[in-house]
């Protein structure tokens, strides 16, 4: 496997997705990112390199040399969490299910209770008017 090979599998499983999904949100065919994937094709064209580089937040010369990893989002937000996801590497994964889970119920309350804030915000301001 190359090592393109290599780094397209792991940024991908690092987002998350699937071959499937991945392959939709890059705009490519799926047996095209499989032979990307398994070294049946070594390099994918420019333009099919530029498309799979912009789904994943990096630039094509990450994915071709391992050099200059950027990612589009800024990360130093994230960095407070850097002690949580090393501990998270090493548990197994049925116990990483559930914190999964736990995480996305929390989350998506706040998300809602946000919402709530925004909307009732929004209802207060047209009221006073």
């Amino acid at each position: 496997m190359s090592e393109f090979s290599k780094r397209l599998r792991s940024e991908i499983e690092y987002i998350g997705l699937n071959q499937k999904e991945f392959a939709a949100k890059a705009g490519i065919k799926k047996r095209a990112l499989d032979a990307y994937l398994w070294a049946q094709q070594s390099m994918p064209p420019a333009d099919i390199a530029v498309k799979i580089a912009s789904a994943l937040g990096l630039s094509v010369e990450y994915l071709v040399t391992g050099k200059e990893y950027r990612r589009s989002v800024d990360v130093s937000g994230y960095l407070q969490f850097r002690d949580i996801l090393d501990d998270l590497a090493v548990l197994p994964d049925e116990l990483l299910d559930s914190i999964k889970a736990m995480i996305k119920t929390a989350a998506n309350n706040e998300r809602k209770k946000k919402q709530g804030e925004i909307t009732r915000s929004s209802n207060s301001a047209n009221v006073n008017e």
